[in-house]
């Protein structure tokens, strides 16, 4: 997702209790923070010796001990005021991959992508998850593209599984 849509979903939702799924049925716990807002510049060589660059907003969330147990949720409004203040001191690129930064006692630090979003009556749900590291240069380092196969190919009784 990007920057651009995440702050156009806060703006269209103000009212919407604003929730994180941080994989499949956990969520960020309500005593959460927006802690840091980083603009990231990511200039780097692949194993192939190919160069390449682009940039990246993360955004932190914090669980806060002292606010442990609390069962209300940031509002979209709030986060959007938080985003509208850091664009003010250091403007966000609009047009650049949003990720959220999250660690918990059980589960390791990681920079999370947005994978999707639910709007419910009273909630804006952004489900995050990690992707996985890849070799960029496959033809370079004679690493063959993985082929995946399609669901009919993995039916039951197909052999595949």
């Amino acid at each position: 997702m990007k920057t651009r849509k995440l702050l156009s979903l806060l703006q269209e939702n103000p009212n919407k209790n604003l929730l994180f799924e941080y994989k499949s049925g956990e969520l960020v716990a309500a005593n959460y923070h927006i802690t840091e807002v980083k603009n990231v510049t990511i200039d780097s060589i692949d194993c192939g010796a190919n160069p390449d660059f682009w940039k990246e907003t993360v955004i932190q969330l914090w669980e806060s001990p002292k606010e442990k147990g609390k069962r209300k949720y940031m509002s979209a409004y709030k986060a959007l005021s938080i985003l509208k203040k850091v664009d003010k001191i250091k403007p966000m690129e609009r047009d650049v991959e949003v990720k959220f930064e999250y660690s918990n006692a059980s589960f390791h630090t990681a920079q999370l992508f947005v994978n999707d979003y639910q709007v419910t009556h009273d909630d804006l749900i952004f489900k995050l998850g990690v992707e996985q590291t890849d070799c960029k240069a496959k033809e370079t380092c004679g690493i063959p593209e993985t082929v995946t196969q399609t669901v009919s190919e993995c039916a039951p009784g197909s052999g595949c599984c």
